[in-house]
């Protein structure tokens, strides 16, 4: 194997092991809170048609933010991964291409994270910053 691979498979063992470790509590409670933001932003907007928002902040603190950006987007394309599949078995519509945006903040509630979601139509993962800053 050469140094580089073993690089790359040791970094993809400690990405998998810290991955792993926020999903004992904290990834699940952060996947739990884009999909309460999802949902109670829900909008009947005729039968069988529910509208919801496209467009999703994560303000992570920043030591949850330098952990799980260690990586660079993936964080950021794994929940929005995830919150497309939730969209999907509730039968929701986004009102324009989904995405959901990781970043740092110094004010966050809870010590951990806050979820905002917004409308954004038109807007792709790349236009609205999947990459984490």
């Amino acid at each position: 194997m050469s140094a580089l691979r073993a690089l790359e498979k040791a970094l993809e063992t400690r990405w998998e092991a810290l991955w792993a470790r926020m999903s004992d509590r904290g990834q699940v409670e952060l996947v739990d809170a884009l999909r309460r933001e999802c949902d109670s932003n829900a909008v009947v907007c005729a039968e069988g048609r529910v509208m919801v928002p496209n467009a999703y902040e994560v303000e992570l603190s920043g030591p949850v933010h330098e952990e799980l950006t260690r990586r660079g987007g993936r964080v950021g394309q794994a929940l929005t991964d995830s919150l497309a599949r939730h969209g999907a078995r509730k039968g929701y519509e986004w009102a324009g291409p989904l995405a959901v945006h990781v970043g740092r903040s110094g004010d966050v509630p809870n010590g951990r994270y806050r979820v905002a979601s917004s409308v954004m139509p038109h807007v792709s993962a790349e236009g609205f910053g999947l990459a984490n800053r």
